[in-house]
């Protein structure tokens, strides 16, 4: 008679034990190896809900939400500073796949603090930003930097509005001084290259012309509300007797938009042309 193994309906207890041993839910303070801990919720072991890690060799803190292990969602990151032994809030905002991301605000240790836009951990987007000098800038960032279109007060009283490309001035922008002077032009590389006007609201004088990295090359100067300047130049400004007034500026404005031809390939913003 053959023998009938019978066939086993409760699972082993190797299986059952797997599964005990799952975390899932509200789970009490679990304990790393290294010493890191956290509390909150979980789902199939992995970090899922809302929940407070401590990492003990640097003493870092996140408390919020997670999923699958990561950041994710609304969260505050803080450090323990060596000084105080006390807690201070680093990051709080939003997060994506461990990663800044959305709107938050950060708290850079030299003081300075961006509340604004970010994506894939980096600054992106609208954002405002106080220095640790003083100077303010609100307006687009991209992978960190400033770029796009922005506003800058510097401590001094200067403003500068219009567009920027890695952190400098670059495109067309006006800058307004504390003084009262203003250039409204084209920028390259936090300089002033290509075509612009510069008011002398002082003197009363408007230069426009060409500019090479913040210099003025060629062009022309005259007068601009020089009865209500404050402080006017003693002399006017001397006429010139060119027979071809025109020609002259235009071999000028020629030679030196070779030498920005030269340095910037990609001349279209700097003079002008569309």
């Amino acid at each position: 008679m053959p023998f009938l193994k019978k066939i086993r309906t409760n699972p082993l207890r190797s299986t059952l034990l797997d599964t005990m041993s799952q975390k899932n839910g509200l789970q009490c303070t679990v304990f790393s190896v290294n010493g890191d801990e956290y509390t909150g919720e979980w789902l199939n072991n992995k970090k899922h809900g809302k929940g407070t890690q401590v990492w003990k060799k640097s003493g870092t803190m996140y408390n919020g939400e997670w999923t699958f292990g990561k950041p994710d969602g609304y969260g505050t990151l803080s450090v323990l500073l060596p000084e105080t032994k006390e807690d201070a809030t680093k990051y709080c905002g939003g997060w994506k796949n461990g990663k800044k991301h959305g709107y938050g605000m950060y708290f850079y240790k030299c003081s300075a603090v961006y509340e604004g836009e970010w994506s894939e951990g980096l600054r992106s987007g609208w954002g405002r930003i106080r220095y640790e000098n003083g100077d303010i800038y609100e307006g687009e960032w991209s992978e960190g930097h400033l770029s796009g279109w922005g506003r800058i007060r510097y401590e001094n009283g200067d403003i500068y509005e219009g567009e920027w490309s890695e952190d400098k001035c670059h495109g067309q922008g006006t800058i307004q001084f504390a003084n009262g002077n203003r250039y409204e032009g084209t920028w390259r590389d936090g300089n002033k290259n290509g075509n612009g006007k510069f008011y002398y609201s002082n003197k009363g004088q408007v230069y426009e012309g060409l500019w090479l990295d913040g210099m003025a090359k060629c062009g022309t100067l005259s007068y601009f509300g020089r009865k209500e300047a404050p402080a006017p130049t003693q002399y006017p400004i001397p006429q010139l007797q060119l027979v071809d007034m025109q020609l002259v500026l235009s071999e000028a404005k020629s030679a030196y938009l070779e030498r920005i031809n030269s340095k910037f390939p990609l001349h279209d913003t700097l003079t002008g042309k569309e």
